[in-house]
């Protein structure tokens, strides 16, 4: 049946209640246990409810569970029932949760206890493995899958083939920079057979728009500093309120709201000066990398700050603020580094020790995204 046709249907159901005319949204509907080999991908930014959205489909299950043993002849294929659902944690993900417990299925507004049914992985490996063991389990939810290896889309396409399983994928498609997240979630977006798109409130407080997008910044003495867009990609934390320049904060906010400075300084400077280094030319991303460790209005991106946000408005005066974080230098070779690769490891170690840079913040950032370079040589 088509939505248009079940939608005419409804409406004419409520009519004939005594209803009047009105727009008629879409059911909230139980979950499908009967419809086989479904990849579902349920995105939005954090705090629209993807976590609890496994939640919901947890407890379906423990209904379906209770119907009739016949039921299994519309939800089981090759001996995995959908009906079974076992929910899978990234490794990383532990210290987000530290008050919950071991088998907690967590979210903002709460948790559910799964027993045996959840685990913790690191990588696609992790999860044929989990599979493996578990063969009677016929619905799997990955929670933000996006931070895996591609491989992992592979290994989700093979085993619903083969056997009918359904994956869930609450995840972030969209980065703190609007754009896809990597390789992983443009796979995902690929082999998706559905696809709930949420949305939150604008977390601005003076603004209650839809949001579609996760905003990175961090607070200093209170004020609000956007993350830069050269920013590293993938930080490791909790979810707690943070006032340390070094460690970031999350919120969902709007178009109007989400603030990303730094992306024309990014592609017109930072990254032709990598170009540069990457041939062997190194001094004049040295000289800016100085310039930004030292806070002098003489850096390029200084100067870029002062034409893109000279005005006296709230929005220049908050996208001014991210100079304000510290290890700026730092982030900006890391982009270089982690995401360009046009510092050579060699590079790397050089510049840190030149410029004295804080190692310490940069062997963090380096293991949050598993990327191995040696700064102690």
């Amino acid at each position: 049946m088509s939505d248009r046709t079940s939608s005419t249907e409804t409406a004419h159901f409520l009519k004939s209640l005594g209803f009047p005319e009105l727009k008629i949204h879409h059911s909230f509907n139980h979950f499908d246990f009967i419809r086989p080999a479904r990849r579902i991908l349920v995105i939005g930014p954090m705090g629209s409810g993807k976590t609890e959205y496994s939640s919901r489909v947890w407890r379906d299950s423990r209904v379906a569970l209770g119907k009739s043993d016949r039921v299994a002849r519309y939800t089981a294929t090759d001996g995995a029932d959908r009906r079974e659902v076992f929910f899978i944690r990234s490794a990383l993900d532990r210290i987000r949760f530290p008050d919950y417990p071991d088998d907690a299925l967590a979210f903002r507004g709460g948790y559910e206890r799964l027993g045996e049914s959840i685990a913790h992985i690191s990588d696609s490996f992790g999860l044929e493995e989990v599979i493996a063991r578990h063969p009677r389990v016929g619905t799997w939810i990955i929670d933000e899958a996006s931070f895996y290896d591609e491989r992992i889309a592979y290994v989700v396409q093979r085993e619903s083939a083969r056997r009918g399983l359904v994956f869930i994928f609450p995840t972030l498609i969209l980065n703190f920079r609007r754009a896809i997240f990597n390789a992983t979630a443009r796979m995902l977006l690929d082999l998706a057979t559905d696809v709930f798109p949420l949305t939150a409130y604008c977390e601005h407080a003076e603004c209650l728009k839809d949001s579609f997008y996760t905003y990175r910044y961090y607070l200093i003495d209170g004020e609000e500093c956007p993350a830069l867009y050269f920013d590293p990609l993938i930080i490791v934390g909790g979810d707690a309120r943070r006032e340390d320049s070094r460690e970031p904060n999350y919120c969902t906010r709007c178009d109007d709201h989400h603030y990303l400075p730094g992306k024309e300084y990014t592609y017109l400077t930072l990254k032709p000066l990598g170009v540069e280094a990457s041939r062997g030319v190194v001094d004049p991303l040295r000289r800016e990398l100085e310039a930004i460790q030292s806070g002098s209005p003489r850096s390029r991106l200084a100067a870029s700050f002062a034409e893109l946000y000279g005005d006296d408005s709230d929005g220049a005066r908050i996208n001014t603020n991210a100079l304000c974080v510290s290890c700026i230098a730092e982030r900006a070779l890391l982009f270089l580094y982690m995401e360009e690769n046009l510092i050579s490891e060699q590079q790397m170690r050089e510049l840190t020790r030149e410029l004295q840079l804080d190692r310490e913040y940069l062997i963090r950032r380096l293991n949050d995204a598993r990327r191995a370079c040696r700064l102690d040589d």
